[in-house]
């Protein structure tokens, strides 16, 4: 499974997110890459999907994100803030709804108790819940915001939390946790390579039985996102969630690169 997520002009700024390729400040652009690359679903926020759900209804499976957070206040423990709701979803034909949960912020307690109403409602009315898990804030080092054992953490709280598909970051084999580091130390936990790595958190969402998705990330080259994609394909990853590193490249680069990250998964 790979999806186009479309969020970053609020989470980031326009001029970061699309200035390296214009034509994406355009949101009719990014549906039209979804389609063209053959993409699973297109995910971004209440104002882009109104802007093109009705001309391209039916055309690619939408997401419709529920909460967004910016960063014009410097904050250490982030709170995102409701954008939309299960009923915009149903008006513009989404399958699905997602949620940002920020697992160690000092409001972690908040977006729990939000996001379990949201997927309540999403459940009963027949759609898919995604939720993006990305641990900060509190006391986690930035190195530990990608440690495996704080992503593994995170993927088992969205699970928990109800979510049918799981989106976390690579994670690294640093361990930020004490208590943690004793049990994969003790247990010989694998964590060496990324596959290993990966396969360590898909266990931890319900041993695999929810679908777990690693984001792409800022833009890399072309060779670092293979051997990410191939890595969570040999560590029983679902697929990648790709926003940066498909709609920064022109249209062309990013067919090619999309192009051959479904190949390396179909394998």
């Amino acid at each position: 499974m790979i999806i186009l997520p479309v969020d970053q002009g609020f989470e980031h700024g326009p001029a970061r997110s699309f200035a390296p390729n214009p034509a994406a400040y355009d949101p009719a652009y990014h549906f039209q890459l979804a389609i063209d690359a053959g993409l699973n679903a297109y995910a971004s926020l209440l104002g882009f999907l109104e802007a093109g759900a009705a001309e391209f209804a039916g055309e690619i499976p939408l997401i419709l994100k529920l909460n967004a957070h910016d960063l014009l206040h410097d904050e250490k423990d982030p709170l995102g803030a409701l954008t939309a709701s299960v009923s915009d979803a149903l008006r513009l034909g989404c399958v699905a709804i997602g949620y940002t949960i920020y697992p160690g912020t000092a409001e972690r307690r908040l977006q729990y108790e939000q996001l379990r109403e949201l997927a309540a409602e999403a459940k009963a009315a027949g759609l898919v819940v995604v939720v993006w898990s990305y641990p900060r804030g509190g006391g986690l080092s930035k190195e530990g915001e990608t440690a495996l054992d704080v992503i593994a953490y995170g993927a088992q709280i969205a699970a928990l939390l109800g979510a049918h598909i799981i989106k976390v970051k690579m994670p690294t084999a640093h361990l930020e946790l004490p208590e943690a580091r004793k049990v994969y130390e003790e247990q010989k936990i694998p964590r060496d390579t990324a596959a290993e790595r990966v396969r360590h958190v898909v266990q931890s969402a319900f041993d695999g039985q929810r679908i777990v998705l690693f984001s792409g990330g800022p833009m890399e080259g072309d060779e670092a996102l293979f051997a990410e994609g191939r890595a969570i394909r040999e560590g029983g990853g679902f697929g990648s969630i790709i926003g940066r590193n498909s709609f920064q490249r022109d249209k062309s680069a990013a067919l090619r690169l999309l192009d051959e990250m479904v190949r390396i998964y179909q394998e």
